[in-house]
């Protein structure tokens, strides 16, 4: 018999495989406890129709990366950071502060979950951090930090 999986089953397969088990399997393990569904005409067609409507949703989330991404890039964010004698930094820039710079200065959201900060920022100067918006998509955005 076959049977779509409606959710993943340990070596068996992934959710919206199509998979060929033995009819007492199926009837007494997979469709009692809802983890798939007969292989009907109809139930392979709704999943077509769900593997195309998955694949245009998620075609739209990584153009809306990209787009977002083209902002980030054009924009310059201006921090500043207080200093002591000699030039000496207290603290130091964090990824929270950039976000909040951003949303201050441009009205633009970022999680600073995605910014990407290599070493942290204690003095001034600028730098490029990167911005991972999507696992095929990041953005470079350019910080000028000030001396108070």
């Amino acid at each position: 018999m076959e049977v779509i999986l409606i959710q993943d089953v340990k070596s068996l397969g992934k959710k919206g495989d199509v998979v060929k088990v033995n009819d007492g399997y199926a009837r007494n393990y997979i469709l009692p406890k809802k983890l798939g569904l007969e292989a009907t005409k109809q139930n392979l067609y709704n999943l077509k129709q769900e593997k195309a409507a998955e694949e245009k949703r998620q075609k739209e989330i990584l153009d809306e990366a990209k787009n977002f991404g083209k902002q980030l890039e054009n924009i310059t964010v201006k921090l500043s950071i207080k200093t002591g004698e000699g030039g000496k930094t207290f603290g130091s820039i964090s990824t929270k502060e950039i976000a909040t710079a951003v949303k201050e200065q441009f009205d633009i959201d970022i999680d600073r979950k995605k910014l990407q900060l290599s070493d942290p920022i204690k003095s001034a100067g600028s730098y490029t951090i990167v911005a991972k918006l999507h696992p095929q998509v990041s953005a470079d955005l350019k910080i000028v930090v000030e001396a108070l």
